[in-house]
């Protein structure tokens, strides 16, 4: 904290000179061989050094960052760390579960019993400690729209837009799209609580697994899925393949299933040491698969692009995620193709839509809470009552009404909400999911050759606008609904098989 105050220091220093720059001279100097390569990011930082205040006061407020926005995020992550919630077994023994281990059983055991035992347990958890994290979350919002207001920002998604270079339009656009296709995963919703013998499905049943016939949800040892990562990974190229290797060989993954760990997976650059390094929890789910081939697509990201110049390497989150998310839709694409059986076929579609009901449905419902809930904020305090209100409202706007049970702590729960780097921790997911099928439908239609292609739209992530970018390297206009409906359709097939052969053997 104390070095991330000091750069913040230095670079407004750096920033407010560069806006000094009279624009004659401004454009002189972009001219210069030495600064050609990096002008996008030298005038984007010049653009955004408009806003600030004088030199003494930004010092001022990265003095307090670390005191405020970013040390109630850092209590976030204290006070959910020792949480624990407890779960008694089928022989009357209860243990006493880390937030990490219970969010992974409760989502991934396949007895409907232990989910539901455990969500309740779980809800528990987080409403008894609700006006904590309530008290957490009201002055992370506080302590930023304050910083908003004074840099001159017209809302709360000026900040997130700007930070993933992408425009409000875009964005709406995306969401329009989602929420007119919605009805096609909320078809599978119906067809899965079928197959559970439901009839509905309740929220801890949603990432449930399934399992038809003979064929049990699938387990992987720690090695058993790294070894099936790269296998899966070669069939869409060697540099792709080489890097997995040596970061997995290297031990770049912390996935040690013990007590007192968070929930959730992470990758973090060590730009000093042109190395990655990956955090999770392996429990040998093949969510826990895709979590760490997921992360590995992060950690190939800033791996290829470690030799261009530094302001270069800044790329945002929204892209961030379309190679993670890419490198699971090869996994997930694989396995369902090299299906032995009708039966494991399924378990395999159910698993990778999974992922798709998690980006169009449940970061859906993120977005609308916290849109909501920051124009509350710009109030007042948003009490615990009214917060679980809001998260309620959104789940079931976003589910189309079409679960049991509901999450109303899920605000508390998901770590998500309060991460003080970055705000809206969320649309950046479904916009790379849907970027990277578009990406990833380019790969089907000629994959010869492609990782070069690939790599160097993941290397010009840095140096432009999203909307460029997307024209540069697809001729797609994100602005449009329809570019966003087409990925739509591509995982709308995925269901579409999946309840043909569900039916098939229904029969």
């Amino acid at each position: 904290m104390e070095l991330g105050s000091e750069i913040q220091q230095l670079s407004t220093i750096f920033t407010k000179k560069l806006v000094a720059i009279s624009d004659e001279h401004w454009n002189k100097l972009l001219q210069d061989d030495t600064f050609k390569e990096i002008r996008f990011s030298l005038n984007e930082i010049r653009e955004q050094g408009q806003r600030l205040l004088s030199e003494d006061e930004e010092k001022l407020i990265a003095t307090l960052n670390k005191d405020g926005i970013a040390a109630w995020s850092d209590l976030y992550n204290t006070v959910g760390s020792i949480l624990t919630v407890p779960f008694t077994d089928d022989d009357g023994e209860t243990t006493e579960l880390s937030i990490g281990q219970a969010m992974n059983k409760m989502y991934a055991d396949p007895d409907p019993r232990v989910r539901e035992r455990l969500f309740n347990e779980w809800e528990k958890v987080w409403s008894k400690n609700g006006p904590v994290f309530a008290d957490i979350l009201n002055h992370l919002a506080g302590y930023r729209l304050t910083l908003q207001k004074a840099h001159g920002r017209k809302g709360h998604l000026e900040e997130p837009l700007e930070y993933n270079r992408m425009t409000e339009q875009t964005l709406r656009a995306m969401w329009s799209a989602v929420d007119k296709q919605k009805h096609i995963f909320l078809k599978y919703l119906d067809q899965k609580a079928k197959l559970l013998d439901m009839e509905k499905l309740g929220w801890q049943d949603v990432d449930a697994p399934v399992a038809v016939g003979e064929t049990k949800p699938s387990r992987f040892t720690y090695d058993e899925a790294a070894d099936f990562i790269i296998e899966h990974f070669s069939s869409f190229g060697p540099k792709l393949t080489d890097f997995t290797k040596h970061a997995l060989e290297n031990r770049w993954v912390e996935a040690e299933d013990r007590p007192n760990k968070r929930p959730g997976g992470y990758c973090t650059s060590l730009p000093e040491f042109e190395e990655s390094r990956i955090f999770m929890t392996f429990t040998g789910s093949p969510s826990d698969a895709s979590t760490l081939a997921h992360e590995l697509g992060h950690a190939f990201h800033s791996h290829v692009m470690k030799d261009l110049p530094e302001l270069n390497q800044g790329y945002a989150m929204n892209v961030a995620e379309t190679a993670s998310t890419f490198a699971e839709t090869i996994i997930a694409d694989a396995t369902v193709k090299n299906a032995a059986t009708d039966e494991e076929k399924i378990s395999l579609l159910a698993n990778k839509l999974e992922g798709a009901t998690a980006m169009f449905l449940n970061i859906r419902a993120r977005f609308l809470f916290e849109d909501q809930f920051y124009t509350e904020r710009a109030e007042g305090i948003v009490s615990e009552k009214r917060l679980n209100e809001l998260m309620t409202a959104a789940q079931k706007e976003a589910f189309g009404d079409s679960l049991s049970s509901y999450h109303p702590h899920f605000w508390a729960a998901k770590l998500h909400f309060f991460i003080d780097s970055v705000p809206f921790y969320n649309f950046p997911y479904t916009f790379g999911y849907l970027f990277s099928l578009g990406i990833y439908a380019e790969y089907l239609k000629s994959p010869e050759g492609f990782e070069e292609k690939y790599i160097a739209l993941l290397r010009d992530t840095g140096s432009m606008k999203v909307e460029e970018l997307a024209k540069k390297h697809l001729a797609a206009d994100m602005t449009k609904e329809d570019f966003w409906t087409a990925g739509i359709e591509l995982v709308g097939k995925d269901v579409e098989e999946f309840i043909k052969l569900t039916e098939q053997l229904r029969k």
